[in-house]
Order: structure tokens, then sequence, then C-alpha cells
């Protein structure tokens, strides 16, 4: 019988991508600019068990850097962003990683981006909701937010219809809508079919375009729901 050789298996233990041993979950929190869906993260996170990620697209748009970006451009350079953004959140969740994001569905493509993203099962999805004139009392009042951005939002955010969970922040604080979300995080089994499932079988009635299984099958196929 051959020695051992230590080293050599260190060496593969190195080289070996280690294995998903559970999918992770995602919680999409989709409401105008203002709505308070980062106040609602941040309460939210030290409530669930487990670690969990925040991931909120304003965070990636804060790493831009380079030149400035021309206003004619702008739309195209917004929209290349959001498409990776989705792909990180979904690359995340198929790692393992249990993910809160923070992110306005405010055109239409980015709802059917995901749909073919992420895995339905695994998604839960929360309508953050405000009256208009309280949101547009806190874009006033924040000052960092481009005027008339949640008017902008306003009907185009939840215009699909189906969520999860509905939390008005108009009417409850973080706190509050943050721990409703962890009940119905807690419920055991999930309730199903979940958004996601109801709104690809949907658009899948419908024709619409670029909606299917999730691009990451493989590596979902082999990890377990967690």
């Amino acid at each position: 019988m051959k020695p051992r050789n230590p080293s050599r298996e260190t060496e593969s233990a190195a080289e070996r991508i280690p294995e998903t041993s559970a999918r992770g979950a995602v919680v999409l929190l989709n409401g105008t600019s203002s709505s308070g869906k980062s106040s609602i993260a941040r309460a939210l996170l030290p409530m669930l068990p487990g670690s969990w990620f925040h991931l909120p697209v304003d965070a990636f748009h804060r790493m831009r850097g380079g030149s400035p970006v021309a206003a004619d451009d702008l739309p195209a350079e917004i929209d290349r962003t959001v498409k990776g953004f989705h792909r990180a959140v979904a690359g995340m969740a198929a790692a393992g990683n249990n993910v809160l994001v923070d992110h306005p569905l405010s055109r239409r493509w980015r709802l059917l981006d995901l749909l073919g993203l992420l895995v339905p099962e695994d998604t839960v999805l929360v309508a953050v909701r405000c009256p208009l004139p309280e949101l547009e009392r806190r874009e006033r009042e924040r000052g960092d937010r481009q005027p008339g951005l949640a008017a902008l939002q306003y009907t185009q955010v939840h215009a699909h219809g189906v969520h999860d969970l509905d939390v008005d922040t108009g009417v409850l604080d973080a706190d509050e809508c943050a721990r409703r979300i962890r009940d119905l995080l807690a419920v055991r089994p999930r309730p199903r079919p979940t958004a996601f499932e109801r709104l690809l079988a949907s658009e899948a009635r419908v024709g619409a375009p670029h909606v299917g299984p999730p691009h990451m099958d493989a590596q979902h196929m082999d990890a377990p729901r967690s």
C-alpha cells in the first residue's frame, strides 16, 4: 500500500469547491423610493435566525466609479447595474446564502428578469406600501432623493399585484413591519404557492418573453431547500 501524501491531500482540499448544502432564502422588499424598505431591513436582520445578507440595490449604484456618466447614457448604465444586481442576488442564494433584498420593481422587466433567475419557492415577495402624500413628505425631508421619484414609481412597483405579504409604513413602524415578515418566514411548511410561483405561472400563460425556469437550475437541483 502506498504511503499517504498529506501535502497532496491538503492541496486537493484547497482546490475543492465547497458543496452547497442548502439553497438560501430570498426576501424581496418591493416598494417605492422613501417607502421604508431599508429601515425595515435593518430592523429585520437581528430578528432572523441564522446569517442573512442585506443587499440594497442602492449599494450597487454607490459602487460605481470612473468618469461621470453622461445624461444620455445614464438609463442604459442603470439597467446594466440592475441586471448585474439581480444576478448577484441569485448567485448568493444559489451558494446557500440567505438574502434580504431592498429593490423597487419599478419597471416590468425587472420582475420578469427576477422570475427567470430566482427559485420561486425560496422567494418571499413583500409589498412595502405607503400613501403618496407621506412618501412625498419623506422625500422632501430627506433631501437626498430625486424630487418626484416616489410619485413616478408609485403606480409601477406593485402593478403586478401579487405579493406574499403587504406592509404599510404609513401605518406601521419599521419594527412592526419586520415582525410581520419574521412571523411569515417562521411558518412551516411555507405557504404555497408563493407569489413568485403564481407570477411565474401567470406569465407563462400569457407567453411573457424571457421568463422560464431559473437560469441556475443545475446548482439549485443539487441543493435541498432551506
